[in-house]
């Protein structure tokens, strides 16, 4: 896992604190920290404890910050407005300061309904009881969803809380001109991948364009060789600790990815991903590890055309029948549960009208509802929509599946420690995961 100002506590902003300003001065926020409402706060539904009323009016908490799915998560609320007559008012916050200042949100003053992931980053607030539940939602787009995407929705009490809207699989993206013009093949071991890489230097071209600015990107190389070399089931009993961090089989995967590290971009660190779509459109560099949503950056059809993408090589085990296929979607805040504008809202992004609406403007993700319109997709789309749909286990990323504070407090700087100097202690990384996993 994406990505768009805040105030103070009681909502005043004091002179010479721009909203923008104060998001950088505070740390990262987590549940039961001081409940200073980061974000956009704002108003509208009814007041706690109070049964769900009509609403002519909502507010929209959006992560959704980059030129694309902002423009596209407003063709939703415009269709929603247009045919419920219920005024949506949007605040757009940055899609790291979002997800980075969450939970401080959500204990603040949030928006009814914001965009947030499926899977256990949801059943985490929703768990801490920040979240309303939304099964009467449910009740009228359920038959629009598959089981999977039902148990993704589900909270840790049963109740269903998260709407799916699309998801999106990670692999190797590339330019099929560069790959034609250097006679290049499409590496389905790893054995081959690194042989492609070395390749691929020796034509002068940065092999695997690699950014970890943000701090999230490098999760994604993370989970798949993990996946790869110890199966998706230890993957995900290790992102909720039920494996420990200091065995042999994760000191594998760094030993493992140490091989790559001479290939990805050595300026990964100051980069961001859009920085890296830059330079694989610009044909600097062989191949991308990143989600779909990687095209959002190209607005020339000629690039757009020009792209495809591959699933991470087979290591070990499991071939190639796990991907990483993160889910977006909208959910309520407890406040918003009592807006009956906002559930209408939340009911309008599970059909496939409302889905639609956001994939004519955003079409490098793939919609969840059934129903929605695929006559559109292009070949690229289409091979992305088929490698989750063939796939036989989906993982939602590592800060989805993960602790929280484990993916951001932890991971974070222990992955870019590991891409600065190949460095990494295991056993710190278990001596923090029991201490956090302990305390939840």
């Amino acid at each position: 896992m994406s990505s768009n100002e805040d105030r103070p506590a009681h909502g005043i902003l004091r002179p010479g604190f721009d909203r923008r300003t104060l998001l950088k001065t505070l740390g990262v926020g987590a549940v039961g920290a001081a409940g200073i409402p980061l974000l956009a706060a704002c108003t509208g539904g009814a007041a706690p404890g109070a049964s769900a009323s009509a609403s002519t009016s909502l507010t929209f908490g959006s992560g959704s910050s980059d030129d694309v799915p902002k423009a596209a998560y407003k063709a939703v609320t415009d269709a929603f407005t247009a045919k419920s007559k219920i005024k949506v008012t949007t605040n757009v916050v940055p899609h790291n300061d979002f997800q980075n200042k969450i939970a401080t949100y959500l204990q603040g003053s949030p928006d009814d309904a914001f965009t947030w992931f499926a899977g256990y980053r949801m059943q985490y607030y929703a768990g801490k009881g920040l979240l309303a539940p939304v099964d009467d939602v449910w009740e009228k787009v359920g038959a629009n969803y598959s089981d999977a995407m039902k148990k993704a929705s589900t909270g840790p009490d049963g109740k269903m809380y998260f709407v799916p809207n699309y998801n999106y699989p990670w692999g190797f993206f590339y330019r099929k001109s560069v790959w034609a013009d250097k006679g290049y093949e499409v590496p389905t071991t790893f054995d081959a991948l690194k042989t492609l890489c070395a390749k691929m230097k020796s034509d002068g071209l940065i092999p695997i364009e690699f950014t970890d600015k943000d701090g999230w990107p490098a999760m994604g190389t993370f989970d798949y060789i993990n996946m790869r070399l110890n199966g998706y089931q230890f993957h995900m009993d290790l992102t909720a600790h039920k494996e420990s961090w200091d065995q042999k089989k994760v000191s594998d995967v760094f030993d493992t990815w140490k091989a790559l590290l001479p290939y990805q971009n050595p300026g990964a660190l100051g980069m961001t991903w859009q920085d890296g779509a830059i330079n694989m459109g610009k044909k600097k560099s062989g191949m991308f590890l990143l989600g779909s949503f990687v095209t959002q950056q190209y607005t020339d059809k000629t690039i757009l055309d020009d792209i495809d993408f591959f699933p991470f090589p087979e290591i070990a085990m499991e071939g190639q029948d796990a991907v990483e296929a993160p889910i977006d979607g909208l959910l309520l805040s407890k406040k918003g549960g009592n807006n009956q504008g906002a559930r209408d809202f939340l009911a309008f992004m599970g059909t496939p009208e409302g889905q639609d609406a956001y994939a004519k403007v955003d079409p490098s993700n793939i919609a969840t509802a059934k129903g929605a319109d695929t006559s559109a997709f292009s070949p690229l789309t289409k091979k992305c929509a088929e490698t989750i749909a063939n796939a036989k286990s989906i993982s939602q990323f590592f800060d989805r599946d993960a602790l929280p504070a484990m993916a951001t407090n932890v991971m974070i700087p222990a992955l870019q420690g590991f891409i600065k100097d190949g460095s990494i202690d295991v056993k710190n990384l278990e001596s923090q995961a029991k201490a956090l996993y302990a305390a939840q």
